[in-house]
């Protein structure tokens, strides 16, 4: 099962994090073969008005965007989703309160209670009537990431309860939460843990890691939906550090010119 119905449904899908406010990230992106990307507004720079830019670039590209937005405030998820996202990844939920609020500002009324915008690019500039845009509603993913000791805690209730659409298993803060490091066992075993629950509740697991094929395959033959794979940031300094690595240039001291 997959996050998403544009993505493939005969293997896990593949993406990751753009953090550069450019649309050449975007295009790149498609034209590597990715299946989507997750435009972030939690760890990086990126204001609104560029994120509703590469969405739209996305969309043109055939890349099934997705926007983590900085925080749970329905204000972010109705701005997002407007502009086209077909869906927002929540950082930080750690309770089924919080699981079930962020769901209710992605859903129109009688379901949740995310205001009507149908003058924006979900609904077609109001060229296509307000049903369309009413349903697309339904079609939206809320993927919330559990990267915390209590949200550990409150995944189970928040699958019976139905309350996500989709989770996102976020190591690095998850670790922090436990006390660990990245690479403890137990923050492996944490992160499968997470899977099998998703898994025994028919419910999208997503994963993000480092820009690493490999990891990806391995991530991808365990059982996880999505594996967001690196970002554009990352990659572009890694294809130059390699260039430079290669010409046998020395490296400069880190904080000078």
């Amino acid at each position: 099962m997959n996050v998403f119905p544009g993505l493939p449904a005969d293997r896990a899908a593949l993406g990751t994090w753009i953090k550069l406010p450019a649309i050449e990230s975007i295009e790149l992106m498609a034209e590597a073969g990715m299946d989507l990307v997750v435009i972030d507004l939690e760890h990086s720079s990126l204001s609104i008005e560029t994120a509703s830019v590469l969405t739209s670039v996305a969309l043109g590209r055939g890349l099934v965007p997705f926007v983590r937005i900085p925080d749970q405030s329905p204000t972010w998820i109705q701005r997002c989703l407007d502009f086209g996202a077909h869906g927002i990844v929540v950082p930080h939920v750690d309770s089924l309160d919080q699981a079930l609020r962020v769901r209710s500002a992605a859903r129109f009324e009688p379901r949740g209670r995310r205001g009507m915008g149908p003058t924006s690019r979900a609904g077609g500039w109001n060229l296509r009537g307000p049903a369309d845009y009413v349903a697309s509603a339904e079609r939206v993913k809320v993927i919330v990431q559990i990267e915390s000791a209590a949200g550990l805690a409150a995944l189970p209730s928040m699958l019976a309860q139905q309350a996500v659409d989709g989770v996102l298993v976020g190591a690095a803060d998850l670790s922090m939460s436990l006390g660990l490091t990245m690479d403890h066992p137990q923050v492996a075993a944490h992160m499968l843990e997470v899977l099998d629950q998703c898994l025994a509740h028919d419910v999208p697991c997503a994963i993000a890691g480092s820009a690493d094929g490999s990891a990806a395959a391995e991530f991808a033959h365990r059982g996880f939906s999505a594996v967001i794979a690196g970002n554009d940031a990352t990659m572009l300094g890694a294809a130059a550090r390699a260039v430079v690595d290669s010409a046998g240039i020395p490296r400069p001291v880190v904080g000078t010119p």
